[in-house]
């Protein structure tokens, strides 16, 4: 770009002395310097700049306009547009380098927030995907996690409910307090409670709440004054079995692929998300389901599904799935993160993630 960009006003520049005296094209050299600061280096700007300026010079004594009154406003005008356009070009270069170190920090937290499954876990092949609606976040309020229990893998799929760097934490605090969970070997039954419990007392450790009121009516409205609550499902699937154990908190239901065919896994009876747990009047459920040989499970968050397209109209993911069910996990993530991004218009209004598991055959 910077010798196309050189070469505008040296091509003005010939036309013009070409044309002879009756063409006088020199006030179009001075949009190059301009041009240049969109692509170049404040370097680069001030030599494209200094060639204008010559070039302005040339083209107006060949035409015989160094001695009229107006030549040292020509001169003066170019001056401060190439001067101008070099500062444009050092003030981008600055915001560049700053935009690099943003994103290097937010991929830093992304690996250590995010750590990237585990590609087999027994007999199941994993693969797991998280797409940002910001381009310049790789992080934002939904995660996704895998632990080991002995003889069983647990998986964890959640989308906090808000954005920025509140949400940043309280996934942070959320996967911190699932580890844990499964250190502990904690059942799944018991396990909604206790991520709740954890999570609160993270959130009250950093100051996010404020020390009023007290029992559980305080506690309900302070907890719902705070952009905490979270949506999740967890799966436990034993290493010996072909069925898996599933626990929804509000979250879209996970897809059984199997032969062609797509099952929505819904829960008997959802439990509320986590940081609502006040609010429920029964126990969680958990619920089983068929994992046989050769399935595949596929988790969300509502990124996917509430995704649109032009017309307005939601990303089928069902239907779309339905045609890969034949796919390991790492082709079927690519496969639709690729179709994702097609249908989206004009971006992803959400983040996204997406966690395969399969089991072999």
């Amino acid at each position: 770009m910077f010798w196309v960009v050189l070469g505008v006003p040296l091509l003005l520049l010939l036309i013009d002395l070409a044309g002879g005296r009756t063409i006088r094209i020199s006030g179009l050299m001075v949009a190059a310097p301009p041009l240049a600061a969109v692509f170049c280096g404040p370097g680069a700007v001030l030599v494209i700049g200094l060639a204008t300026l010559g070039s302005v010079v040339v083209a107006s004594w060949f035409n015989g306009l160094v001695g009229v009154a107006n030549f040292p406003v020509v001169v003066a005008t170019a001056v401060l547009i190439c001067a101008a356009s070099t500062m444009a070009s050092a003030i981008r270069r600055r915001r560049e380098r700053e935009l690099t170190r943003v994103r290097r920090v937010a991929e830093v937290t992304q690996r250590v927030l995010l750590r990237p499954l585990p590609q087999r876990v027994g007999p199941l092949a994993v693969a797991s995907c998280y797409l940002a609606a910001e381009e310049e976040a790789a992080i934002g309020g939904d995660l996704f996690a895998a632990a080991s229990m002995g003889t069983t893998a647990r998986v964890l799929v959640g989308d906090v409910q808000g954005k920025g760097l509140s949400a940043v934490a309280t996934v942070s605090d959320l996967l911190g307090a699932f580890r844990r969970s499964a250190r502990s070997r904690t059942p799944l039954p018991e396990l909604a409670p206790s991520l709740e419990s954890s999570l609160w007392e993270d959130l009250e450790e950093r100051g996010s709440e404020e020390k009023e009121g007290a029992g559980a009516e305080g506690r309900g409205v302070k907890r719902r004054q705070l952009e905490g609550f979270v949506t999740a499902v967890v799966v436990d699937l034993p290493e010996g079995e072909h069925r898996i154990r599933a626990l929804n908190c509000g979250h879209p239901s996970p897809l059984l692929l199997r032969d062609g065919r797509v099952t929505e896994l819904a829960a008997s009876r959802p439990a509320v998300p986590l940081g609502l747990g006040d609010l429920a009047a029964e126990p969680v459920r958990v619920d089983a389901f068929d994992f046989a040989p050769g399935d595949t499970l596929l988790l969300y968050t509502d990124g996917v599904i509430e995704c649109r397209d032009a017309a307005g109209s939601f990303y089928p993911l069902a239907e779309r799935v339905a045609r890969w069910t034949d796919r390991d996990p790492e082709r079927l993530l690519a496969t639709i993160r690729e179709d994702l991004r097609s249908f989206a218009h004009p971006r992803l209004e959400d983040d996204v993630a997406l966690v395969a598991i399969r089991r072999d055959s």
